[in-house]
């Protein structure tokens, strides 16, 4: 299948960079001509546009930072869409624009494969991410070789939609866990615990969490990079608030975490890295909630793999 990417971002990038690696042959078009020019560098294709990209490619998949940019990309390429042609959309994105989007792919013959990831862009680079990934099964199988070197674990969610219903329900739960790490680490410091210990203590636990192994000690080491804006947090967890408001689910913790990533952001900056949330604590309380030993930045040291399909337990 000849391949398009479109948008190399924090998480795009390494998504597409992966594809490279694994020599499938890519054209790639980003707003940025640097980035561009960087992959051209390492043996990809320039694209002109979008809808260049789709008239030429088979499939071609895009990562873009709103819902917004999902669909002017869309609205250009819909033009050179046809029956052979597969759209796959990695952006995290409105669960009821994506249906809609699909729509529009369908009356052109063409086919719509959601496909958000979860797992952290340092996991994104060596295909070791996961995907979930909705749409008729027939499509989701035409890509499945594409969206296995993309990630380790794919998870075929059902019909479009289901895949970005569970990414930002995946998104919410991230951030009400990074919410309480900041406020359990603050306090075990106020008590007079020491930091790396209490980083143990949690990791071994019951209190255990991938958001704990990676961010933590982004939090820890003082780098608070873990390469995820607030302003993305915000778009994600608004997201799932709209999805429980559409369903008449009476959120009560959800408004909550949705008015702290604000006060963050009003704080630090809308596109502050979501980690300085523990900020708003250390300057309450007047701690360093830092320690010794922990990396400045995260990287996957679990060694790159083919991916293959999620079998669900019924």
């Amino acid at each position: 299948m000849k391949t398009g990417f479109i948008g190399l971002g924090a998480v795009g990038g390494k998504l597409a960079g992966n594809l490279l690696n694994n020599g499938v042959g890519l054209t790639v078009h980003d707003l940025d001509a640097s980035r561009v020019a960087e992959f051209v560098a390492k043996g990809a294709t320039a694209g002109e546009s979008a809808a260049q990209m789709m008239r030429e490619c088979d499939v071609v998949i895009t990562s873009l930072p709103s819902p917004a940019a999902s669909n002017a990309v869309l609205t250009e390429m819909l033009p050179e869409m046809r029956s052979g042609k597969t759209w796959v959309e990695m952006s995290t994105t409105d669960p009821a624009l994506i249906v809609e989007q699909s729509e529009r792919v369908a009356q052109t013959g063409a086919t719509c494969v959601e496909a958000p990831v979860s797992g952290g862009c340092h996991r994104a680079a060596t295909g070791n991410i996961s995907i979930f990934a909705g749409g008729e099964r027939a499509g989701f199988e035409t890509v499945l070789p594409l969206l296995t070197i993309l990630g380790r674990n794919v998870l075929h969610t059902g019909e479009i939609g289901s895949a970005s219903q569970l990414k930002v329900m995946t998104n919410y739960l991230a951030t009400a866990n990074l919410l309480t790490l900041c406020e359990a680490l603050t306090t075990m410091k106020a008590a007079g615990l020491d930091m790396a210990t209490t980083y143990e203590a949690i990791r071994i636990s019951s209190g255990n969490s991938f958001v704990h192994e990676t961010e933590s000690q982004l939090i820890l080491s003082g780098s608070r990079d873990v390469d995820f804006a607030m302003d993305l947090v915000q778009k994600d967890i608004g997201l799932f608030q709209e999805l429980a408001e559409t369903h008449n689910v009476p959120l009560e913790i959800s408004p909550q975490i949705i008015a702290l990533i604000k006060d963050g952001q009003d704080r630090y900056g809308q596109s502050a890295q979501s980690d300085r949330m523990i900020e708003r604590l250390e300057e309450a309380t007047g701690l360093s909630v830092r320690a010794d030993g922990f990396p400045t930045e995260l990287v996957d040291d679990e060694p790159p793999a083919r991916g293959t399909e999620v079998v669900i337990k019924r």
